[in-house]
């Protein structure tokens, strides 16, 4: 399940949160949207805890599509300690979507092996 977020708790629950979070911004009639959805879970289910699944209606927090410059729906942002990491937007469907998290997944992974701490491994996303 994706947690609802809105410009009143992004704050605490993107900003501040202890670990990378990924940024679905949404909106109920975008069609690719609920075409993603089911990726997005797959993904989140391979990362477990360590990259925390967020969605954001960007109809209903107008003040955050501003801050964040949405040019089209989805656009999906890995925020992390505060600051974008990654940006995907303008990706042609599933399998385009699919690349980029993945890459985002293998590039989480090889950052957090280069600090030689023995937990590095335990924070790599697990594949499927």
């Amino acid at each position: 399940m994706v947690l609802s977020v809105s410009e009143r708790t992004f704050t605490q629950e993107v900003l501040e949160s202890p670990i990378p979070v990924l940024v679905n911004f949404e909106a109920p009639w975008c069609g690719l949207c609920r075409i993603i959805h089911p990726l997005l879970l797959q993904f989140q289910a391979q990362c477990g805890e360590e990259i925390k699944l967020v969605g954001v209606n960007a109809d209903q927090n107008f003040k955050l599509s501003n801050t964040y410059r949405l040019k089209s729906l989805p656009t999906l942002l890995l925020i992390e300690n505060g600051m974008i990491r990654h940006r995907l937007e303008g990706f042609r469907g599933r399998e385009d979507l699919r690349l980029a998290l993945e890459e985002i997944r293998l590039s989480y992974s090889v950052s957090n092996k280069s600090y030689n701490s023995p937990k590095a491994a335990d924070l790599e996303c697990r594949s499927a």
